[in-house]
């Protein structure tokens, strides 16, 4: 397996690492500089059999309020491991399989790519695409099986901006988790490498000029409030073995599909490694593997080992969004990703409307509302449909915070 790795020591040796402390590393020793993660990533493997993580905050069921925040501090849960690390690859390079061999070994959280399924099934398993036998035609679904199919359909430019909102959305919830649990996540694929999508599909006319400066809209009015991720992966697969890939696993939609041509992939492919990979490696560490035919997660766990997360100073921009100077201001961003994802959404509400295909007809968009909001689970906000089975809906208090998609 050929390695190519940038931004490492490579002679540096894999000591054995002590234990975790729970004192939080400060640059100069000075507490007042800034707060800073533990110096490596360990893998399971390394680390102390006796170790145990403290308890978790249950952030899915209590807010985290300015109250809790002068006494359950963000940091206290942090380790070595308490980091994001984002994994891309093209179509069919095994990027799902290593992901999660990758987060067993660290002991961290999977998240899935974001996907259409996300969008269509509602928060009571019900899938959404069973309504377009009752809906217009501008309205129906479309989801990235038709887009293989039908590349050039006009819900292509609407079906790229879900899936950078799916990714956002998830990449909130990543944020909360690690602030809440102290647990690392690895993600396979994030918001920060989908615009390479939307770049492809431009190139190749399956969105117009006009849809992909909408995107890129949303983009500059929605990204600056994350936390860029730790540490970036890039699987490297050449277009001609991808496409053998997808053959070899068989999926009929992408059988011979109009989308997954070489043109397509090769314009991905561009834009990842002259475009995403550089801009990525400003702000986060960053390992690219030839992955043609797979590779040893172990030694990539060897690798990721080897990365000194702590040697950056204040003046560097790498990792700089994990320097915060206070307690105070790590219980803010907590507060912000784990209660005020519903505000965070809403930089998703840009007033655009001079691109035809991502505008909907009035008489189409009434008929949509019409049929949407009288499929099961969908009259009410979660929690209070009662023919779903929900109770005790006098006692409750909606919750806005809470953003859901449906």
């Amino acid at each position: 397996m050929a390695t190519v790795i940038l931004g490492l020591n490579l002679p540096k040796a894999v000591a054995h690492l002590a234990p975790v402390s729970r004192k939080i590393l400060t640059s100069q020793g000075n507490s007042n500089v800034g707060l800073l993660f533990m110096r490596s990533i360990v893998g399971k493997s390394n680390r102390d059999p006796d170790y145990q993580r403290i308890p978790p905050f249950p952030y899915k069921t209590k807010k985290y309020t300015m109250l809790r925040s002068w006494f359950d501090r963000t940091t206290y849960r942090f380790d070595e491991n308490s980091k994001i690390i984002v994994v891309d690859g093209a179509v069919a390079a095994g990027k799902t399989a290593f992901a999660k061999q990758l987060a067993e070994e660290l002991d961290m959280l999977y998240m899935p790519e974001g996907n259409m399924d996300m969008w269509y099934i509602n928060n009571y398993g019900y899938d959404m695409r069973q309504l377009d036998p009752k809906l217009p035609k501008s309205c129906r679904s479309y989801d990235t099986k038709n887009f293989c199919e039908d590349p050039h359909h006009f819900n292509a430019a609407t079906m790229q901006l879900i899936l950078f909102e799916l990714k956002y959305s998830q990449y909130i919830d990543a944020l909360a988790h690690v602030m809440n649990t102290g647990q690392g996540v690895v993600m396979d694929k994030s918001c920060y490498s989908d615009y390479v999508y939307a770049e492809a599909m431009e190139k190749e006319g399956f969105i117009s000029k006009t849809a992909k400066s909408i995107y890129y809209d949303l983009k500059r009015h929605s990204m600056f409030e994350l936390m860029r991720p730790h540490l970036a992966i890039y699987l490297d697969v050449p277009v001609p073995k991808i496409l053998e890939k997808v053959k070899q696993r068989g999926r009929p939609h992408e059988q011979n599909s109009k989308a997954l041509s070489p043109s397509f992939l090769n314009a991905l492919e561009e834009n990842y490694k002259r475009a995403y990979l550089k801009e990525i490696s400003n702000h986060a560490e960053l390992l690219v593997y030839d992955w043609s035919d797979g590779g040893d997660v172990e030694v990539v766990v060897e690798d990721i080992e080897r990365i000194d997360f702590d040697k950056y100073t204040k003046y560097d921009k790498k990792l700089e969004d994990w320097r915060l100077w206070n307690e105070q201001e790590w219980s803010d961003k907590r507060m912000i990703y784990t209660d005020e994802k519903f505000e965070l959404m809403n930089n998703f509400n840009v007033p655009r409307f001079d691109c035809p295909e991502l505008v909907m007809d009035g008489d189409d968009y009434k008929k949509w509302l019409e049929v949407w909001f009288s499929a099961p689970g969908m009259k009410y906000e979660k929690g209070y449909n009662p023919v779903k089975g929900d109770s005790n809906i006098l006692f409750k208090i909606r919750d806005q915070a809470k953003f859901s998609f449906h």
